[in-house]
């Protein structure tokens, strides 16, 4: 079969099972990974080899663009030290552990002993988490706003820590690194100048989008700077997930927060939704078609002692965090860090990282099985039980009644915007009197309607009510935090009143998203 075709197939998979998921109330991955399997074991279709360049040069830019564009800077920033703790000193105690671990079973593997070095570049494949399936569970089930920052952050960056070590790992095994003082050097410049790489180009394709006034120019110049960050950070030797991971953050920040054209930061965006939705999928299924299922059954004792292994590491990373900001500005609920290390659910990156290994490595399809089994037990045991987990501790607060005050209320903030508008037409003689009094009985008639509708609805419980009046005091918090930044920016306040004000709202809106907003 022509690659062609077989890609077109994929394509037509891909959107049934998106479709099939809609019905069952699955998580997308879940059944896309069963979906390839099935397919790979019945040898339907004759997938694509996947190779490194494939992996890395195609696949990994818009997975890892895609997130960097949706984070803001300001959150990132705020909760800096505790992602930092978990996506270097956490990605590196999880690989350890992990490692030591398929040590300890590399011989009922291998038949002999194997160096630390194998174990480790095992560690460092399964460290990485894949947020996909858990973030979409926090949106179904509405989780606090800062919970799911803390992990779609820390997937973003431990992604490339765990890359970074992987790479190391392998350069030690093929005697290209000669000590771990060098590896720990070389660690801290790979990832350095490939955020400075990233900042660089990402710094130029925002001048250049400024110019642009096309939503098709932009995508193009965004495609652009996802794949030569990562093209020219990897072929300098240093992270190219890094520097797409800056790339990323600064055009999201610079570029498509506050566009001149809405309309470009949604085309954009809804691109690059769609390039890593398609990358993903694309990955989870010929990962699926390529799996040898005969050496999965044969280790799966093993593969099961592995993925408790990787499960206990998680959770020692995630518990030691909470502990280490329990008592400062940074503290989150104990309920966090128990769905954060349930949550950290294996996937895509993690099977790119270990069907990158050359095909030379002696040991590449073992670890390539083993990985493929951690990754199965995590999507389909994680995946399925999360939601359960969430519920459990009272962190979701998604609500019929909540959505349908929140619809009712931006529908009047809309139809009061509009009205303001035609005032100010009117105003500048923009439009004729008949015009203006036509549109404007017909505005006011809806905004009427919906003014009686919000002074009729109730809410069922006090519990509900709640949530709702902390989602305003949020915004109310948001805004004085802008105002604030505003009199500062102007000269009003010295640095040192902003400074003690501006941590004091934090403090107040850190409690709130604390408690579930």
């Amino acid at each position: 079969m022509e690659i062609e075709v077989t890609f077109l197939i994929l394509l037509i998979i891909t959107s049934a099972v998106a479709m099939l998921t809609k019905k069952i109330n699955l998580p997308y991955t879940i059944v896309l990974v069963s979906v390839g399997v099935v397919l790979g074991y019945l040898k339907l279709i004759n997938a694509p080899h996947l190779s490194k360049d494939m992996l890395y040069y195609i696949f990994l830019p818009p997975l890892i663009f895609q997130t960097a564009i949706h984070l803001k800077f300001d959150d990132l920033k705020r909760d800096f030290p505790v992602i930092l703790m978990l996506v270097i000193p956490g990605v590196i105690l999880s690989t350890i552990v992990t490692g030591y671990v398929f040590l300890g079973i590399g011989e009922d593997i291998f038949k002999q002993s194997v160096d630390l070095s194998v174990g480790l570049l095992f560690g460092a494949a399964v460290a990485a988490t894949d947020p996909v399936a858990v973030i979409s569970i926090f949106e179904k089930l509405g989780v606090p706003r800062r919970l799911r920052l803390l992990v779609d952050s820390e997937s973003l960056l431990n992604d490339g820590t765990s890359i970074v070590i992987f790479t190391i790992v392998l350069e030690l095994i093929n005697h290209k690194l000669s000590s771990m003082n060098f590896a720990v050097v070389d660690f801290f410049f790979v990832v350095g100048v490939g955020l400075l790489v990233g900042y660089f180009i990402g710094l130029i394709t925002d001048e250049l989008i400024k110019k642009a006034e096309d939503p098709m120019v932009v995508i193009t110049l965004t495609t652009v700077a996802a794949y030569l960050s990562f093209i020219v950070a990897d072929k300098i030797g240093v992270s190219g997930v890094m520097s797409t991971v800056a790339a990323g953050l600064v055009i999201g920040q610079r570029s498509l927060l506050n566009p001149i054209y809405p309309t470009i930061k949604l085309t954009t965006e809804t691109f690059w939704d769609y390039s890593a939705f398609l990358a993903n999928s694309l990955i989870f299924l010929i990962i699926g078609f390529s799996i040898n299922l005969n050496l999965l059954y044969k280790f799966w004792p093993l593969v099961l002692i592995a993925y408790i292994a990787m499960m206990v590491a998680r959770f020692i990373v995630v518990f030691f965090t909470w502990g280490a900001f329990f008592k400062t500005s940074y503290k989150f609920p104990f309920s966090w860090s128990v769905v954060m290390g349930w949550g950290g659910i294996r996937g895509a990156l993690t099977m790119v990282l270990a069907l990158s290994l050359p095909d030379s490595f002696k040991y590449k399809e073992v670890i390539v099985t083993m990985v493929f089994g951690v990754v199965l037990l995590s999507i389909f045991i994680q995946g399925i039980t999360v939601p359960f987990i969430i519920k459990f501790f009272k962190l979701n607060t998604s609500n019929e009644e909540i959505f349908k005050f929140e619809e009712l209320k931006t529908k009047t903030a809309i139809i009061q915007h509009i009205i303001n508008e035609l005032n100010e037409m009117k105003n500048k003689m923009l439009i004729t009197e008949k015009v203006y009094n036509d549109l404007l009985s017909e505005y006011r008639n809806t905004l009427s309607s919906l003014n009686q509708e919000m002074q009729n609805f109730t809410f069922s419980t006090e519990e509900i009510k709640n949530e709702e009046v902390l989602k305003f005091k949020r915004e109310l918090f948001m805004k004085e935090k802008q105002y604030l930044i505003d009199l500062y920016h102007n000269g009003s306040v010295s640095k040192k009143v902003y400074k003690k004000l501006s941590d004091e709202i934090d403090a107040k809106l850190f409690e709130i998203e604390n408690l579930g907003i």
